[in-house]
């Protein structure tokens, strides 16, 4: 998929104007990312934003006692690291692949000047940096109140976005890593669901 079909199939670029459309397209940096390899680390000088076209990227943040905690599994056609535009120099994350992956950058100064061109856009991306904090503030919730059954099944639905058929292609670990569990406790719960004829992966 080129650049101009992904910003109009995103769901957040796909309000613009076909001439906005075009002159962003023209700003975004194609970058292959292999499986295991980072993108950015957290506390790295924030350079881009950064826009998922295939594979996918898992926003990870280490804890105090230095834990990884899974922030986000990023799908195709969304949008990350938006937070060095105007709260921070730093990524606050790191980005890792789980399977080979390109990603489109927008580098930092180009996507400022873009905003200041637009202004509905400029007010569009506002609502949307607030719908991630909405966002963090629900997976905080998420996190401390959902068994991990109740995690999984909703993190499996995530995956999907919308498609029946869709494979869910990630190592276990990954998975467990992402609802916040560890892989013994996935695989037990895997076991369990197997018993009760509700086994989702093979």
């Amino acid at each position: 998929m080129d650049i101009e079909q992904l910003l109009n199939q995103s769901g957040f670029f796909k309000g613009l104007s076909v001439q906005n459309r075009k002159a962003l397209a023209k700003l975004c940096i194609a970058k292959t990312v292999a499986k295991r390899d980072y993108l950015f680390v957290e506390g790295q000088k924030g350079e881009a934003v950064h826009l998922l076209s295939s594979g996918s990227i898992q926003l990870v943040k280490t804890s105090e006692d230095g834990r990884e905690i899974v922030v986000k599994t990023v799908q195709s056609g969304e949008t990350f690291a938006e937070v060095i535009l105007f709260e921070q120099e730093t990524y606050p994350v790191s980005a890792v692949a789980l399977k080979k992956s390109i990603v489109y950058q927008i580098p930092k100064r180009d996507f400022l000047r873009f905003l200041d061109k637009d202004k509905n856009f400029r007010n569009d991306f506002i609502g949307m940096l607030c719908q991630r904090l909405r966002y963090l503030a629900d997976r905080i919730l998420y996190l401390t109140t959902a068994d991990v059954e109740q995690r999984f099944f909703q993190f499996l639905e995530e995956q999907k976005n919308g498609k029946p058929d869709h494979a869910l292609h990630m190592a276990r670990k990954d998975i467990a890593a992402a609802i916040g569990t560890t892989p013994e406790t996935l695989s037990r719960l895997l076991l369990k669901l197997k018993k009760r004829g509700k086994a989702p992966l093979a």
